[in-house]
């Protein structure tokens, strides 16, 4: 029952509050069409947004105690700590001892997101480097994929498959043509939805971070994927991002770039307007919130990490006691 938790007044007044604040910035000022949906999604709508296939981690077993870690998360944990320790550790992730020196030369200092590895990959990794169970040092077990949806039956039957939502998306696709007609047919526009979901995570930790139930508030903005501008870009092209995109992190680095999101665009590091508007909104939100500017930056999915429905995606991340963290997805 790791990951459960509840909120009493205090956690209750906060969580009221923060939503508050993000409904009058997103939903109200940007007149978002806002809907609460079913948690209970039918299978045959995640079977077909890929979430039955693809919504899985990789998860490794210590052998004697049988204890759970989830793979990926394992392997940069124990590499970036041996990195902290050597300054010149060259730590390939690959396995593959054919790469160029100059490719080499990149990863010092630095792990890159292993997120979207393999469990093949992964376990390559952990033999080559011989990685143990942090808790006891015992030898780990090979990866084994792990869908982290939470599967329940609908009806007396049980015959009729459903899952707990891993996110609160599928219900504004499922309904959208209704929200195109309640915009009187008219495009671009944006759905909103708050609400509970659920991941059935494989080693729940760092305490609010990664649970297996939380509040998600989610945006759905739908756009012609030919012309991607967006009519209020110009009220925020001149707000400063900090931005991490993928060539900086390519290179083994990790000092963002600064830049007012509008130069940003015209240079092509955020492809499009509609990208760089919700990640400029973002920002504004966040340090509404009280975030400090200076504990806030945008990192750029890299290739191997990307969602399977995304084509760029850009992370609001929080340095914390945890390190670097996300809070905010935007994907495209």
């Amino acid at each position: 029952v790791a990951g459960l938790y509840d909120y009493g007044p205090p956690g209750c007044a906060l969580q009221s509050n923060i939503l508050d604040l993000w409904r009058k910035h997103f939903v109200l000022e940007e007149e978002m069409l806002e809907m609460d949906g079913a948690i209970i999604t039918l299978a045959d709508v995640l079977k077909t947004s890929g979430h039955v296939d693809k919504f899985s981690d990789w998860m490794v077993k210590d052998k004697k105690t049988g204890d759970i870690f989830r793979a990926d998360h394992l392997v940069e944990a124990v590499l970036e700590a041996r990195l902290d320790g050597d300054k010149q550790a060259n730590l390939e992730l690959t396995g593959n001892d054919a790469k160029s020196q100059k490719d080499k030369k990149k990863k010092k200092g630095t792990i890159q997101p292993i997120d979207n590895y393999t469990g093949t990959e992964l376990g390559e990794i952990i033999c080559k480097h011989n990685i143990k169970s942090p808790e006891t040092g015992n030898d780990l077990t090979e990866p084994v994929e792990f869908n982290l949806m939470f599967e329940s039956s609908i009806g007396p039957t049980g015959h009729l498959k459903g899952y707990l939502r891993p996110e609160t998306a599928q219900g504004q696709f499922l309904n959208f043509k209704k929200f195109l007609e309640f915009n009187n047919d008219k495009m671009p526009f944006a759905s909103a939805s708050i609400g509970r979901s659920f991941r059935n995570e494989i080693s729940p930790r760092s305490g609010l971070l990664r649970v297996r139930e939380f509040t998600m508030a989610e945006i759905e903005h739908y756009v012609d994927p030919n012309n991607k501008k967006h009519d209020r870009f110009d009220e925020v092209k001149d707000v400063k991002l900090s931005l991490l995109p993928r060539y900086i992190q390519s290179e083994g680095k990790t000092v963002p770039i600064e830049l007012p999101i509008g130069e940003a665009v015209e240079k092509k590091i955020v492809d499009n307007e509609t990208l760089g508007y919700f990640l400029a909104r973002t920002h504004l939100f966040l340090t509404m919130l009280g975030i400090k500017c200076d504990r806030l930056r945008f990192r750029q999915h890299m290739p191997n990490e990307m969602a399977h429905y995304a084509c760029d995606c850009w992370d609001a991340e929080i340095q914390s006691s945890y390190g670097w963290i996300e809070c905010v997805g935007c994907a495209d």
